[in-house]
């Protein structure tokens, strides 16, 4: 999302991974040859032996590679996007937004962390949880975040500011997995985002944006989670709903004012080749 939402696609190419794992983890297997095509690997794991055998931690994406040298620059996903909006400047388009506008980086630090220590995470500590205690503790915190973070929109329509902001990108990369994977396969299922009238319209006005919903592929979602957690879903079986077709439906959230993108402009069309996949979409 920030690449595209920054204009950033001309300096930063983007590799699609297959999004069922062997052994090996992520591989490239979606392109011809099974091979990614500017960097020749079959693997990601690939790049991150390049900078270091046996990288600590697994192999995991997002990552950013260099293509010259064919190592693996970084996989600190936290920190990717806000580089991105910060140290990547020169080359963002005419008229982008200003994701992590420095008036704000407080509040904008604040309520990232609350969202991933207990959204972000909380919903894999639930999924992962290898006892009731611990299981109940974590979803309990992921619905009680979010009860807040109710609260929180019902007068706004961003997290922080009126405009989008890093903040945003955070909590729809869960909200957008929530009744797909999250409910039903990780166990958090006090109620679906489709049962809460502002988290789901909150999260249906990020998805109509530009930006946001065409990155997003919910068959790639689905078929990782459900196939390669076989300690979880033994049986790999994917489930055929939940529909999707209300993610195009009217949300409203306008009328709580607001300007997008800032004193900047919407990204343009999707490039060529980087097109969700009509599986993929509502």
């Amino acid at each position: 999302m920030s690449r595209r939402l920054l204009g950033l696609e001309d300096a930063l190419s983007l590799a699609v991974v297959d999004p069922i794992q062997d052994d090996r983890s992520w591989r490239f297997t979606l392109d011809a040859d099974g091979r990614d095509p500017v960097l020749g690997i079959r693997f990601l794991s690939e790049a991150y032996d390049r900078r270091e055998t046996g990288y600590p931690g697994g192999v995991s994406v997002p990552a950013v590679v260099d293509v010259p040298s064919g190592e693996l620059v970084t996989n600190d996903f936290q920190q990717i996007t806000l580089d991105l909006a910060t140290e990547w400047t020169a080359l963002h388009r005419p008229g982008a937004p200003d994701l992590y506008p420095r008036a704000r980086r407080d509040e904008i630090d604040t309520v990232m962390a609350e969202v991933y220590e207990d959204v972000n995470n909380g919903v894999y500590r639930s999924g992962f949880a290898t006892n009731q205690e611990e299981y109940e503790a974590a979803c309990a915190g992921v619905f009680r975040r979010l009860d807040l973070l109710t609260d929180r929109l019902a007068g706004q329509r961003y997290l922080v500011g009126d405009t989008l902001t890093e903040a945003d990108i955070r909590l729809f990369t869960t909200l957008v997995r929530f009744d797909a994977v999250y409910h039903g396969h990780f166990k958090c299922n006090r109620w679906k985002l489709a049962e809460n009238p502002v988290l789901w319209a909150y999260a249906r006005d990020l998805y109509q944006t530009p930006g946001f919903g065409d990155t997003v592929d919910f068959d790639h979602i689905k078929r990782h989670y459900y196939e390669v957690h076989t300690g979880i879903n033994p049986t790999g079986i994917v489930p055929l709903g939940p529909d999707l077709s209300g993610w195009l439906t009217p949300h409203h959230r306008e009328e709580l004012g607001g300007r997008p993108f800032g004193d900047g402009t919407p990204p343009g069309p999707v490039r060529p080749g980087e097109e969700v996949p009509p599986q993929g979409r509502p």
